[in-house]
This record gives structure tokens, C-alpha cells and sequence, in this order.
């Protein structure tokens, strides 16, 4: 019975996560193609250059940012469920669990461990899918400046 009870809990968290993650990663689009507008109408190079620096730390930041409340979720689950007591302990484990470092010092009890498994495959592929949309910003960046100085790499 523990064990549905686990993975119902992890589908939900999983479910939140995701959608939180991927409505980030739509507003992280938007804002870039609304500064990409923006960015085609400038004409000095230096400002390019900061404007498309500037860019890719704000997605960098934001993508933190979504990692972070994912984390906190997950801590605040841990707290939900009783499974551990101190804030302080919950985002430990949930920010090492979440990274996959998994440093072993907090462990949860045999009642709770498939969410803290869930957890790790779950930081795994929000880590991924975050990794490849900052490769795929950084190709359309260096793409857009081979264009604009007219030459193809």
C-alpha cells in the first residue's frame, strides 16, 4: 500500500514540476523572440553583443530560478508527507537528491525512499531538458552572428 501511496505522490510532484518547468521554458522563449525583435533593430555591434550576453544570462538565472522552486516543492513534499522535520534538512536532501549527487548523510526512511528515487529521475530530465534548450539558445545565437557578419560556420 506504501508503495502507491509513494508513487502517487511522485506522479503528482513529477506532473507539477514538469508543467512548471515547461511553462518556464515557453516564457523564457517569448521573452527572447520578443528581444530578438528588439535586437534586429539595434545596429551598434557592442550593443549586440551585451543585448545577446545579457540575453543568455537572463535564461541562465531563470533556469536556476525554475530548478530552485522545483527543489523547494519536492523539500515541502517531504515535509507533507512527514517524512523529514526541518526545512533546513529538506532542501539539503532535496537539493542533493534533485541534482543526483545524493551524498547520502539524509536518508529517508524504507516508507519514503521511491519518492526521493521519483525525485532524482525527475531533477535528472528538468536538468536535461534545461541543458538542451541553453545549447540550442547558444547555436541560434552563434547562427544569427555568423548571419549578420555574413558568413556561414
Amino acid at each position: 500500500m506504501i508503495l502507491f501511496l509513494n508513487l502517487a505522490v511522485a506522479t503528482v510532484m513529477v506532473a507539477i514540476t514538469f508543467s512548471i518547468h515547461f511553462a518556464g521554458l515557453v516564457g523564457l522563449t517569448a521573452l527572447l523572440r520578443q528581444r530578438g525583435r528588439e535586437f534586429r533593430r539595434r545596429t551598434s555591434k557592442m550593443g549586440d553583443t551585451l543585448g545577446q550576453g545579457l540575453g543568455i544570462l537572463i535564461v541562465v538565472f531563470s533556469l536556476f530560478a525554475l530548478h530552485s522552486l522545483q527543489i523547494w516543492l519536492y523539500a515541502f513534499a517531504y515535509l507533507f508527507v512527514g517524512e523529514l522535520h526541518q526545512m533546513e534538512t529538506a532542501v539539503y536532501f532535496s537539493t542533493s537528491t534533485f541534482t543526483t549527487v545524493g551524498f547520502g548523510d539524509v536518508i529517508l526512511s524504507h516508507k519514503w525512499r521511491m519518492l526521493g528515487v521519483a525525485e532524482s529521475m525527475n531533477g535528472f530530465l528538468l536538468i536535461s531538458w534545461s541543458t538542451a534548450f541553453l545549447v540550442s539558445l547558444t547555436a541560434r545565437v552563434r547562427a544569427f552572428e555568423a548571419k549578420i557578419e555574413g558568413r556561414d560556420d
